[in-house]
């Protein structure tokens, strides 16, 4: 996530509430992305190191707990820097003018000077920062899709250039005897039906079987995946986008919530914050008195309900909207009651944090250890196919 300052709602129902239950399926990198941020704020980067702290501080208040995923900060594992360096070295220039984002961000975005190469690389940045873990799953909107399968045909790029070590087929044949005769048997067979028939179900299976075995090295795990499909040593591999649910939290004033917009409750603002800006929110505009009846699809307090309501209250508000049945007020109290109430342990959690700095500086520096000893790992195996390594 790229460091924007405290968040608010939409950040907590778009991303972090996914982010508490992928840390409990996988084993889980959330870094703050600095050098992506300079992609657009180049010109300002002060803004930028004033808001990791406050963004951190947030993830942790929201229940991101550094004990199960890897909590870090992208510029601290200059790693990622050096992979997208040898990434950008084989990636033709077309792949990067292709990015769907590309000219949609430049028009977006111009009152700012984008015609950077920082602008045009970050997807590839982006890959560099996916394959460095050897991610198999990337949780992302549908509108960052094309950015994973990016990275997937760099990893693919990659590993056939630079995938292809001397005497490839018999290391990958050493490699099959240690899987046991069954397994060594029934992965011949399912290579053959894959290359010769074309048989995708046979590619599935016989990656799941690879992946049970326990008693083989990553590096021969790898051979026998590049083997299996007919290339080399797999160094990287491929990406899957894991599509996270769309993100439904609207602003105050029924756009999408955005700090750009200033239509933002933010996960640390007091009670009586929040009170205030949902009082004050909009309604729909023909309900001039209180007698008028009213539309809830025109209302953006009712874009709101459909976040935190129950199907019984949905009916109430309904139903006493359209016939004038409840005034605004009547129908904003509940949807007041609940967004205090969800936030109210996480303004407490956060101010614990913001009171300790020394954990949260600690928590973070643990989190960039973690992720470069395994980021130097990678880096050393990336080298060593290039040639890079001189002893």
């Amino acid at each position: 996530m790229r460091p924007t300052g405290q968040l608010h709602l939409g950040h907590y129902h778009g991303v972090l509430k996914n982010w508490l239950d992928l840390q409990n399926e996988y084993e889980c990198f959330f870094f703050v992305a600095d050098w992506h941020a300079l992609t657009t704020e180049y010109e300002a980067p002060q803004i930028i190191g004033e808001s990791v702290f406050d963004m951190v501080v947030d993830w942790l208040a929201a229940g991101i707990n550094p004990g199960a995923a890897k909590i870090f900060i992208q510029s601290q594992v200059p790693e990622h820097a050096e992979l997208h360096l040898l990434l950008s070295m084989c990636t033709p220039l077309s792949w990067l003018e292709r990015v769907p984002s590309y000219k949609d961000q430049q028009e977006k975005l111009s009152n700012k000077d984008l015609t950077t190469y920082g602008f045009l690389g970050y997807p590839l940045l982006q890959s560099a920062d996916i394959l460095i873990y050897k991610a198999g799953n990337v949780p992302v909107g549908e509108d960052q899709v094309a950015h994973v399968e990016l990275a997937r045909e760099v990893a693919r790029r990659f590993n056939y250039l630079y995938g292809r070590e001397p005497g490839f087929e018999e290391k990958a044949e050493a490699a099959a005897k240690k899987l046991g005769k069954k397994n060594n048997r029934l992965y011949h067979e399912l290579r053959r039906s894959y290359q010769e028939q074309g048989d995708a179900m046979a590619l599935d299976k016989a990656r799941a079987l690879l992946e049970s075995q326990q008693n083989i090295s990553i590096g021969d795990r790898e051979r026998l995946y590049g083997y299996l499909e007919g290339g080399g040593k797999m160094i990287f591999p491929e990406p899957q986008a894991l599509l996270t649910p769309a993100s439904k939290m609207p602003g105050l004033d029924g756009q999408k919530m955005s700090k750009s917009y200033g239509n933002t409750i933010s996960l640390r603002d007091t009670a009586p914050m929040i009170e205030e800006k949902i009082r004050t929110m909009p309604t729909d505009p023909a309900r001039v008195r209180r007698t008028d009846p009213g539309d809830p699809e025109k209302c953006p307090v009712w874009g709101l309900h459909q976040v935190y309501a129950d199907d019984e209250l949905k009916d109430w508000v309904k139903k006493g909207c359209t016939t004038a049945g409840i005034g605004c007020l009547e129908c904003k109290k509940p949807l007041i009651d609940s967004v205090i109430k969800e936030q109210a342990p996480i303004r407490e959690r956060a101010k614990e944090y913001e009171e300790d700095p020394e954990t949260v500086k600690g928590i973070i520096s643990d989190g960039c250890d973690a992720a470069r000893d395994i980021a130097r790992e990678t880096m050393e195996e990336a080298r060593e196919a290039i040639g890079l390594v001189y002893r």
